[in-house]
């Protein structure tokens, strides 16, 4: 006789007994992975011929998808938390930040207006005036969650183009004789981001103007002011600068405050990029790289690079946020309500109606942390990085390529770039450590990025003896 499928969700009791042995998992993974390979070492394919071609007819247990779990998933994860992960910019996601993505998996609530999640809505202000004070923004900044610095970024985008006053909303981009070529402005290092928010606006790279930097790679700001002289001069119409405190290949600071004077002058919108090294602003001895960022219309800081916030969850501020309502605020019949005035309504903000409860992760970890406690983990990593570079200073066999503001260290063996290309590659494909890098003046960069809450002085020097061994064997081969 066939069975009729139960209905309903897991049985309470075996939630809780699985529930248990998934934090044990959890636990053990973290305690164990540094016996785990940095980057996972299967090749392309090998999980999809291990699993069914088809999803189950009837229900299995969770022993076995936890053993599962443990046979095929595990292999096939890059191993992020990792202390040697130096690739990109290292981040790392805090055990009390689990438990906080954990909860707001449970709670399940969908974030558009206050009504729909009244706790997401409030925590997400509270929770975001804690870090701007944390951070020495001014009051008036407020802050929303988004996914990524990318949409963050986009948004500011948008926000940026509707005060410029073409009715872009309403009119779209399409067919107008009336709209001028608008102009975006950035570093030639900025983030690949800004070129994509351009493209997903509409803007186009045309739209895109990458200045030229000095030899710290920042951005010039006697440059940027020329271009957008040239640019109105021929009919264009600049609506947004974004300098960058932190640039993706070598954490540079682009010049702030005299780029804030140029927008002033012309009107136009500043968005900083301080995605990455944002947090850095915790430690007094840090703030004079920030100078200039209070004067900014947008900043985007992302919690989950390097406040141990599991991924995702990029901040921006905005110092007008009506700017951003009017260019995305669009209520629809079924979602009117008659809440009081003054409630705010996270979909009015962007392009998304729901929204995750992001904000409950960064909260605990807050808490639980402390600001002493998170600031003196970036203060650490901030010095490993500095010992790092030391070593590299030090050494015959390699060389500095760029400052070290913060945790990111960019240098290359003296050579040929494959030779630092060979050197990189063999690292990454040992498991031992994940390294990534860039260009800079045309020549193949390595770069190291500290980030991991795990991260101690013997995982620096367990590279630098990796590093120093394989360049001495590629030089005598």
């Amino acid at each position: 006789m066939e069975k009729t499928p139960k209905t309903g969700d897991i049985p309470a009791d075996e939630f809780r007994r699985f529930g248990h042995e998934a934090v044990e998992m959890i636990a053990g993974y973290l305690e164990g992975i540094e016996e785990r390979p940095v980057l996972s070492q299967l090749e392309p394919g090998w999980l999809a011929e291990g699993l069914p071609g088809s999803a189950p007819e009837a229900g299995e247990g969770m022993a076995e998808i936890f053993a599962d779990v443990e046979k095929y998933i595990l292999p096939g994860v890059t191993n992020w938390n990792h202390p040697n992960f130096h690739g990109l910019f290292a981040t790392s996601a805090s055990s009390v930040g689990v438990f906080g993505e954990m909860m707001a998996a449970a709670f399940d609530m969908k974030a558009m207006l206050w009504r729909t999640a009244p706790a997401s809505t409030e925590l997400e202000d509270v929770t975001l005036n804690w870090l701007r004070e944390m951070l020495g923004l001014p009051g008036e900044f407020e802050g929303i969650i988004y996914d990524t610095a990318s949409v963050s970024t986009m948004h500011a985008l948008a926000a940026a183009r509707e005060r410029a006053g073409f009715d872009v909303r309403e009119e779209g981009m399409s067919g107008r004789a009336d709209l001028p070529l608008l102009r975006v402005y950035c570093s030639e290092h900025v983030h690949s981001s800004i070129d994509k928010g351009c493209i997903t606006l509409g803007l186009g790279i045309r739209s895109l103007r990458k200045i030229e930097c000095n030899d710290r790679f920042e951005m010039r700001a006697d440059k940027l002011a020329e271009a957008m002289e040239e640019d109105i001069t021929a009919g264009f119409r600049p609506i947004c600068v974004i300098p960058t405190i932190g640039t993706t290949s070598t954490s540079s600071v682009d010049p702030v405050g005299e780029i804030a004077e140029i927008c002033r002058k012309h009107g136009v919108w500043m968005h900083v990029d301080a995605a990455y090294a944002g947090p850095a602003a915790l430690m007094k001895e840090k703030r004079e790289l920030f100078d200039g960022w209070e004067k900014a219309d947008s900043i985007v800081v992302n919690p989950h690079k390097w406040l141990f916030t599991p991924f995702d969850l990029s901040v921006l501020y905005c110092r007008d946020m009506s700017q951003l309502k009017r260019a995305f605020s669009l209520v629809p019949e079924y979602l009117r309500t008659d809440d009081a005035e003054g409630v705010k309504n996270g979909m009015d903000y962007g392009i998304q109606l729901g929204r995750r409860f992001r904000s409950l992760k960064l909260w605990m970890v807050m808490r639980y942390f402390g600001r002493d406690g998170l600031e003196a983990r970036i203060r650490e990593h901030c010095r490993l990085a500095n010992v790092f570079a030391g070593l590299v200073e030090e050494s015959e066999n390699f060389e500095l390529m760029a400052p070290v503001p913060f945790a990111l260290v960019c240098f290359r063996a003296k050579g040929s770039d494959a030779l630092n290309e060979q050197i990189m590659s063999e690292i990454n494909a040992s498991g031992e450590a994940f390294l990534s890098h860039t260009k800079l003046n045309g020549k193949f960069v390595i770069r190291l990025s500290v980030g991991s809450i795990r991260v101690e002085v013997r995982h620096i020097r367990k590279v630098w003896s990796i590093l120093s061994e394989k360049a001495a064997r590629a030089s005598a081969g």
